[in-house]
């Protein structure tokens, strides 16, 4: 398998200094390295989790080693009486907060929700993935507004508007297809102080990609152009960018990062 590129952006790519961000969903994984990319660009960062604290406190760690402030809030996106305080929250913390980052999901593949039964998959879904990312998305967008200016990031997914067979597929294809679309809406509802964009994943090596049997292995590289799985860093350096001023004319798009994978 090639390996990753080595290239790392200079500081002067995507800018962002003096941003305050908070990215959601950010103890491991993804949203890690999205919030460790956007403290490299010059962004403090609220590193938010709902039980991983120790992960989290060591994401704020390495972005504070970056010479970042950072802080971690809590919040248990299943329970949408929470959503609001936490808006309330992060931005007592960060008054001039203004990018946004919608990364937290629930993990059916490798997490302790993969033995769920397929309905209880759908309503989490729906309330972590889906609920959380609209409800958070139009309370932070407003505010932004009102400041004259803002970005909010979505996640995706690649194969969500194109179909894939089986359990998971069925069920990320209608949650993350919800947020696609969203993203579209809430962007011309925001628009122009605030931009509003989605990453559709393709096959990224996150815990379940690590312990993916060699048919899914095989899968992967058959499927994608670039003939590698994608790594968090890679959906970084592409949030890092989408975030910053140097994507200005960028807003209702879903950009697929996915290694050219058409099908």
């Amino acid at each position: 398998m090639p390996p990753a590129s080595p290239f790392r952006p200079d500081s002067r790519f995507a800018d962002l200094s003096g941003c305050q961000a908070l990215v959601t969903g950010a103890s491991s994984g993804i949203g890690r390295a999205i919030a460790l990319e956007l403290a490299r660009a010059g962004a403090d960062v609220i590193v938010h989790c709902r039980a991983s604290i120790a992960d989290a406190q060591t994401v704020a760690d390495e972005c504070r080693q970056l010479g970042r402030t950072s802080l971690v809030l809590t919040a248990d996106f299943s329970d949408a009486a929470q959503l609001g305080p936490f808006v309330e929250r992060a931005f007592e913390q960060f008054p001039s907060l203004s990018v946004w980052v919608n990364n937290a999901g629930v993990d059916l593949l490798a997490g302790a929700a993969a033995k769920l039964e397929y309905a209880t998959k759908l309503q989490l879904l729906l309330d972590i993935d889906v609920t959380s990312s609209l409800l958070l998305s139009r309370e932070a967008g407003q505010r932004m507004r009102a400041a004259a200016g803002g970005s909010i990031l979505n996640i995706g997914w690649d194969q969500a508007d194109r179909g894939m067979e089986g359990d998971s597929g069925e069920l990320f294809a209608a949650a993350k297809n919800a947020i696609m679309g969203f993203t579209r809406s809430l962007a011309l509802s925001l628009a122009p102080e605030v931009r509003v964009n989605c990453i559709a994943p393709g096959w990224i090596r996150t815990a379940w990609g690590e312990k993916a049997g060699d048919p899914w292995q095989e899968r992967v590289l058959k499927e994608t152009p670039l003939r590698r799985w994608g790594t968090p860093d890679d959906i970084a350096r592409l949030a890092r960018f989408l975030v910053s001023p140097d994507a200005a004319y960028i807003t209702g798009q879903v950009i697929n990062a996915n290694g050219g994978a058409v099908r």
